[in-house]
């Protein structure tokens, strides 16, 4: 209820945990604490939050506009919701080193598992998509150095990412991604690689566990986790594929209405009011405090009133069809 019953302490020391070289963990990305429940009950081992999504939510392009605080607070809703490791995208960490350290310790103090911060100049762009123009290696380790610094909890997870391989090569990216393992990097996020052998060649060279985006419509092949652990994988993230299922749902169910002036022929693609309340766990709120959950569900997903529960007990939400 309310909150996860982890300790940031002891998620972090999950994250550390999961983190084996061709395990290939698939971390979906959270849109919102809603999506992470959901995320947790499937039965993955962690969760992503992405900084595109979070830019995206706000209705912005994911150019480096978000701020610390709102990355932060977002960070904070979604970590509370879940017992699972949340690893969140720092962006190139909000500011010069100084402000680096901050970053580390405000996603420290939301709950968070680890961070990375990627190679960029700001304002950045998406991973995926061209034109993108990189600090050279000297403030790229200077922002890892920093951020490793400023944690106060060891096992709080630094990662970095690196986009060279865009405009320099893998050779170039190979030897940016040691140096900044070097400067105190935990893990590797080697962005937009292009092929299997590629992310071999990454997972050979580096002794630390490396990370694999499946982003859709990106560079990146949609590779199984198992070609990915075959590969040395340690991690794979799924960052924006919640969002985009649904808005693309969200956008369907609008042009229906738009057409056809009800939403009947949609609802069951929905999830049901039974669904989401055993989902947000009515029913744990209601073994609190027996005053906020006082009906029954309806069984019936079209029209039908709610109906109070007799005697003030609360019904079964999940016998809803």
């Amino acid at each position: 209820m309310l909150s996860s019953t982890k300790t940031p302490a002891q998620k972090r020391q999950d994250l550390r945990t999961l983190l084996t070289p061709g395990a290939a963990q698939p971390f979906p990305g959270a849109f919102t604490p809603l999506s992470a429940k959901l995320i947790e009950e499937k039965g993955f081992p962690g969760v992503y939050i992405s900084g595109a999504v979070i830019a995206n939510e706000l209705g912005l392009p994911d150019i480096g506009l978000t701020t610390l605080s709102e990355v932060a607070t977002r960070g904070a809703q979604i970590a509370r919701s879940t017992d699972l490791p949340c690893l969140i995208d720092a962006d190139t960490g909000f500011g010069e080193p100084m402000n680096v350290a901050r970053t580390i310790q405000e996603l420290e103090d939301a709950g968070l598992a680890g961070c990375h911060i990627e190679d960029q100049v700001n304002p950045k762009r998406c991973g995926h998509l061209d034109g993108k123009s990189m600090v050279d290696l000297p403030t790229a380790a200077q922002r890892i150095r920093a951020a490793a610094d400023g944690r106060r909890d060891e096992d709080f997870l630094v990662m970095a990412r690196t986009d060279l391989r865009a405009t320099d090569g893998l050779d170039a990216a190979i030897d940016r991604m040691k140096a900044l393992v070097d400067a105190g990097a935990d893990a590797i996020f080697p962005e937009a690689l292009k092929d299997l052998s590629e992310f071999e060649q990454v997972c050979a060279a580096l002794e630390v566990p490396v990370l694999a985006n499946m982003t859709e419509f990106g560079k990146s092949e949609l590779f199984t986790r198992e070609q990915l652990a075959q590969a040395g994988v340690a991690m794979v993230i799924y960052p924006v594929t919640l969002l985009r299922a649904a808005m693309g749902a969200a956008e369907r169910v609008l042009e229906t209405i738009l057409e056809t002036g009800t939403q009947e022929s949609r609802v069951p693609e929905m999830l049901t009011r039974a669904r989401l309340y055993e989902l947000v766990d009515y029913e744990s709120y209601n073994r609190f405090d027996t005053s906020v959950f006082d009906f029954e569900v309806p069984t019936a997903h079209r029209s039908t009133p709610d109906i109070p529960a007799a005697s003030g007990t609360a019904a079964d939400p999940r016998s809803e069809s």
